[in-house]
This record gives C-alpha cells, structure tokens and sequence, in this order.
C-alpha cells in the first residue's frame, strides 16, 4: 500500500498541481497533526487517515488554482483548516484567516500554525457575524455553510469591495444559485475530479449584482 506522502503527492499530479517536497512534506505533517488531536477533539468523522488524504487534503489541494493572484483570503467555517490549511501551505505569499466559533478546532489551528511555521496564517475565534476585521477580504471561501443564502449573507460585511466569494460545493446547487439570483451571479463554475474520492465537486465564483455591490 503506497504510504501517505505518495498518496498525496500521486493525487496533486493527477490534478496537474506541482508540490514541492517541502509542500508535500507539510501537508503529511498536517495530516499526521489531524490524525493525532482527532481522537481526542473530534475534528471530523474521518477516522481512516487513507480516506483523509481525498477527502480532505486532496479535496482541498483542488481549490489551489483558483486562488492564485489574491492577497487577503478568509476561510469561513474552516473547522480543523481545511481548505485554509492546505491553501497557506501552497501560497506563503496569501494572507489567509481561518474563522471558526468552535474552541476546540482553533486551538487544533494554532498547534498547526506553530508545528507548520505559517507565518501567513491568522486565527479568529469567533462567529462569522461577530467578526470585523481591521481589513475587508479579497476572497471569502467555504465549504462549510449550507447554503449559498447563508453564505453570502452572513459574510458580505467582510467582502472588500472588489472581492468574490469562491463556494465549494458538492452536487451543483441549481436551486441554491437561483435562490441569490436577485443579488449575487456565478461568474465561474469549476467541476473538479478529486483522486480516490467519489461524487460531484464544484466549485462556484460569486460576485454581487451591481445593484448589491454597494451594500457591502
């Protein structure tokens, strides 16, 4: 059986995404964390840490092509950093802030952070509607809320006013696009094949109507 780093490092080439060994490295490192505090914190019914490298190192590692050229990223919802995590590992140059209201999962983070070296990587504690940041967001992404409506409603005060949300997604939500119709468009829409992993993926580019952009 090929060991996790070949797993990981197998599974990016197949989506055409080049890791360093350095970058390889640390996402083992971050599995290997998640494996360990899981069986006390509960960060994700994932217990099997072959089905952890799709489902959520590779899952996430698909996100990396489109997040290229931002500066301020916000993961909402990042529960034990996925795809926060994996993206500040692959982007040292993106600021990213990972948000969760769950205590346990942030002090998972901060371990992380401190065992990773990510200096690129603020941690917040909070609910999403409490939070207000020194700085608005270039990018708001998730996979985390259920619903593109709660999505774009409980995070539009930290869109900067150029920013986008970027929504990962499962089966593509036609009802759920339709609901945010009147205020929010789909500027792109990405199917993505994740290695080992069965069902759809997608994910969605949002950016507000002009005549709701100004509400942010």
């Amino acid at each position: 059986m090929a060991t996790l780093m070949t797993q990981i490092a197998h599974g990016a080439a197949s989506m055409n995404i080049a890791l360093t060994d350095e970058q390889c490295a640390a996402l083992h490192e971050y599995l290997a964390l998640l494996q360990k505090w899981n069986k006390a914190y509960n960060l994700t019914a994932i217990r099997d840490p072959q089905r952890m490298v799709g489902l959520h190192i590779l899952d996430s590692l698909a996100v990396h092509p489109y997040v290229q050229g931002q500066q301020r990223i916000i993961d909402v919802g990042t529960g034990a950093g996925l795809p926060g995590i994996v993206l500040a590992i692959m982007n040292p140059a993106i600021d990213f802030t990972l948000l969760d209201s769950n205590g346990k999962k942030t002090r998972f983070l901060f371990q992380v952070k401190t065992a990773l070296q990510l200096n690129n990587v603020t941690i917040v504690n909070d609910r999403v509607e409490a939070y207000h940041p020194p700085q608005p967001f270039d990018m708001i992404i998730s996979r985390a809320f259920a619903s593109l409506a709660d999505m774009t409603f409980w995070c539009q005060h930290l869109r900067a006013e150029q920013g986008c949300f970027l929504a990962m997604k499962g089966q593509y939500p036609t009802e759920e696009i339709a609901d945010i119709a009147d205020d929010f468009s789909v500027t792109d829409a990405h199917a993505l094949s994740i290695p080992n992993v069965e069902g759809e993926r997608h994910l969605l580019r949002l950016m507000p109507n002009s005549h709701s952009a100004g509400s942010a």
